[in-house]
């Protein structure tokens, strides 16, 4: 294998040895996180950062507590896929109120650890292959899931034997609404908010691995567009075995998106309709389950997913939050339903409090870069905590201490910046990143589309390349961007010998509202023209772009944009790579789809024209078909589809289907598809 390809494989993509998951505890003095020993470790433990004196202590090791690794339990697998957790050994905690005591999962076993110095982690008793471990307040007790049920310790099992999943998020809140967790402690500690998941009326998607056929079949539910959604009910579920239901409308409003407890005697939520036209904040009273409409977002197409952070109610009572300006042009924030930002900000997150003001993550100078800000709750004013070039991102305590996280060119950088002006770093052990990459980044055409091109280095003004269109192209995920990592395999694509482009067509985050919506009830036409135009005018700018030989490749929505580039623009692309594609969004996930494209029953025209199976027999162009057997994301039924389109249609294509390989493509995967795809490119782009 390449050296690059190799060392990216054996480290992750850079991400080993790199710390990450970090919460504050003990009022600011703690800085918790997990990290992994070296750039080809890949097993994360638990570390406490001490910013009284800058210590770090290794609280946790999995090698030490689980010199056997077992099996992680079915229900914790599916919920690392839905959020994209491929780090191994410790891959969660959480903290209790005072942030002094940690519990965690390892291989379906509980674990709790206290940061006084006192001892080793303690394995805790559970039920059966237990995920999701929570602590209460002062933690005295942990609730925790097991087979489907919601259990605390010390006590015993406290949701009811009713056929339903208790505590976990279902597939649609987890993948698609932001929502991956299932129970919440109240603040004193006594009292569960948990979630009911019915699953009953779903569909049952299935796996087989073919090189292993003497073994059964695995199952799941998966709520298809069209089909039924999971029933999902919001409990209290009392110490004295008292149970109350939270009431609301939720046949109108069946997702629930966020939930948690505001005060004792408050629990905040937000819920959708199906569309996502409408999202409701409610208060919901614990002893009683009434719910009150704290405030309504609604818009004509959809709306966009929580910015995160909000809603919260501030220390005077007013609440914060999001809030599209007039028009589309900018994502902000609003204070009890009045603006409190303009045009001039695209916020992204807000991070807490910090001396009176919102700590807010937002795009000032366009949407490659992010800042930190202090925003000002009663005049709006906008003070630049963390403005230089690149992506920066910040966490805060209660008391004031921060973690900055900055990206550039030059790498990731952490600082923990206490009140009283002290910094310390939390040690990256991961591998330095092999290339400093510079991407061209522009924006074109009359639309302004962030583009991004990466050159060979070393390259010479005047020899013309190939190009490879490189990206992902669908909604919820930016590409062009300045954070680094995202650049290490494009410069390698580019070091083999191709002008890399990359574009964010409408559709994307980030540029504004009016960019992500124009997408409605239009993937492929939206996604293709801009793709196209974007490709076009760079070629106009770039004269040592090579039109004439035009590759794509891509994964997920990416590997969708690939195989359609060849099938539908045959004159623009000349060969495509396209893997775990979605072939025809009948068949993907509710939550996703429908926000975009509506109920197929009600727009079929929409889906037909966004299915590439009817386009079978117009390939004329190459194109490699990769699909993971063991994908519970995007199905390998969607390449196999079009595969069998293709065949029927007397069309000759090229498919790789990979046992046991997810939608994530962990364990070195994708840098073994990269191989193949660099052969594949070579031969047919010449």
């Amino acid at each position: 294998m390449d050296e690059f390809l190799r060392l990216s494989a054996a480290t992750a993509r850079f991400t080993h040895g790199s710390p990450r998951a970090f919460s504050f505890g003990d009022n600011g003095r703690l800085l918790w996180f997990l990290r992994s020993t070296g750039p080809t470790d890949a097993l994360d433990s638990l570390w406490v950062l001490d910013t009284a004196t800058g210590t770090e202590t290794r609280l946790a090791d999995p090698r030490v507590l689980s010199p056997e690794p077992g099996e992680l339990p079915v229900a914790e697998r599916r919920l690392r896929e839905r959020t994209r957790l491929v780090a191994a050994g410790i891959g969660s905690y959480a903290l209790s109120g005072d942030g002094r005591r940690a519990v965690f999962p390892l291989y379906g076993r509980l674990y709790a650890v206290t940061c006084d110095g006192t001892g080793a982690p303690e394995q805790f008793p559970a039920a059966g292959p237990a995920l999701d471990p929570r602590p209460n307040a002062d933690g005295s007790r942990t609730a925790y899931v097991a087979d489907d049920a919601l259990y605390v310790h010390p006590g015993g099992r406290i949701s009811p034997a009713d056929g339903a999943r208790w505590g976990l998020a279902e597939f649609a809140a987890a993948e698609e609404l932001g929502r991956a967790r299932g129970h919440w402690w109240s603040p004193d500690g006594t009292t569960l908010l948990a979630a009911r998941v019915d699953e009953s009326a779903l569909q049952r998607r299935h796996f087989t691995d073919p090189a292993q056929p003497e073994l059964p079949a695995e199952d799941f539910a998966y709520p298809e567009a069209g089909g039924p959604n999971a029933d999902v009910q919001l409990w209290v579920l009392g110490a004295d075995g008292g149970r109350v239901r939270l009431d609301w409308d939720a046949a109108t409003y069946p997702y629930v998106s966020d939930a948690g407890w505001e005060s004792p005697t408050e629990i905040l939520l937000t819920v959708q309709d199906r569309l996502q036209r409408n999202v409701l904040l409610l208060g919901a009273d614990p002893a009683t389950g009434r719910t009150t409409e704290l405030s309504r977002t609604t818009h004509p197409q959809w709306v966009d997913p929580l910015v995160p952070g909000t809603p919260a109610r501030l220390p005077d009572g007013r609440m914060l939050t999001a809030a599209d300006t007039p028009g589309g042009a900018a994502r902000g924030l609003a204070l009890d339903g009045k603006p409190l930002t303009g045009e001039g900000i695209q916020v992204r997150a807000v991070a807490g409090l910090h001396e009176g003001r919102l700590l807010v993550e937002a795009g000032l100078r366009g949407p490659a870069e992010q800042q930190v800000l202090l925003l000002d709750p009663d005049s709006g004013e906008l003070t630049p905590l963390a403005d230089a070039p690149g992506v920066h991102a910040v966490s805060a305590s209660a008391s004031g201490t921060l973690l900055l996280t900055s990206a550039d060119a030059d790498g990731i950088r952490r600082t923990v910046r206490t009140p009283d002006g002290r910094e310390f770093s939390p040690a990256d052990l991961s591998a330095p990143l092999p290339y400093r990459v510079e991407p061209v980044l522009d924006r074109v055409t009359e639309r302004g589309i962030p583009t991004a091109l990466v050159l060979p280095r070393g390259h010479v003004p005047g020899r013309r390349l190939p190009v490879l269109v490189d990206g992902y192209g669908g909604p919820g995920y930016q590409d062009v961007s300045a954070e680094p990592r995202r650049w290490q395999a494009r410069q390698w694509w580019a070091d083999q010998g191709f002008a890399v482009v990359t574009a964010d067509n409408r559709g994307t985050p980030y540029v504004s509202p009016a960019h992500t919506h124009a997408m409605y009830r239009g993937f492929s036409e939206v996604t293709l023209e801009d793709q196209v135009a974007a490709l076009r005018a760079l070629g106009e700018r770039h004269r040592d772009l090579d039109l004439g030989r035009v590759g794509i490749r891509g994964w997920s929505y990416g590997g969708y944009l690939s195989a359609m580039a060849v099938l539908r623009r045959p004159d623009v692309f000349h060969a495509a790579a396209a893997g775990a594609a979605p072939t025809d969004f009948r068949h993907y996930d509710t939550a996703y789809t429908e926000r975009y494209l509506g109920l197929p029953q009600e727009h079929p025209e929409v889906y037909e024209r966004d299915s590439l199976i009817p386009d079978a027999p117009k390939l004329t162009r190459p194109l490699l078909l990769v699909t993971g057997l063991a994908d519970d994301n995007v199905h390998p039924s969607h390449t196999l589809r079009l595969s069998q389109a293709l065949t029927d249609a007397g069309r000759p294509h090229q498919l790789l289907a990979l046992p046991g390989v997810t939608h994530m493509t962990p364990g070195g995967t994708r840098e073994k598809i990269m191989a193949l795809e660099l052969e594949f490119f070579r031969r047919e782009l010449g």
